[in-house]
């Protein structure tokens, strides 16, 4: 088969000397991402339905010293953040999804190269190959 007559697991990019990828490979990828992101929209929802509810006790919460309402406000906030880190984390479980079906997964978002099959699959939410990725943390 040529390189051009390829499709499906074995027509991703891979980077020299890699063994192109098979359906059972790229399967197992797809689902670790899925279980991935089902977990975090089960957190989401979950830390959803706290905050609301803590934001429900703040006006019952009112009397409360200044050191148990700056306590509680911090906790609150701390769980702002972890919700929006799921999310973060979600959106690029399903944009990587989205690139698994179709076609384009394990193409580098920066310069184009194939990314590399083992950082994929230590990493299946990776967007960019190695050395794009420490440019962008020297920056």
């Amino acid at each position: 088969m040529t390189a051009t007559a390829r499709s499906g697991a074995a027509a991703l990019p891979v980077r020299p000397g890699e063994k192109p990828w098979t359906e059972k490979e790229l399967a197992a990828v797809r689902r670790e991402l899925e279980n991935e992101a089902n977990g975090l929209r089960q957190d989401i929802s979950a830390a959803e339905s706290e905050i609301a509810a803590r934001l429900g006790d703040a006006v019952g919460d009112a009397a409360d010293g200044s050191a148990d309402a700056g306590a509680k406000t911090f906790q609150r906030e701390h769980e702002l953040a972890l919700t929006q880190n799921a999310r973060e984390l979600l959106t690029q479980a399903e944009r990587v999804l989205s690139k698994i079906g179709d076609g384009t997964y394990g193409v580098c978002e920066s310069c184009g190269q194939p990314i590399g099959k083992a950082r994929l699959q230590a990493f299946p939410r990776a967007t960019l190959c190695v050395a794009c990725k420490q440019r962008e943390e020297r920056r």
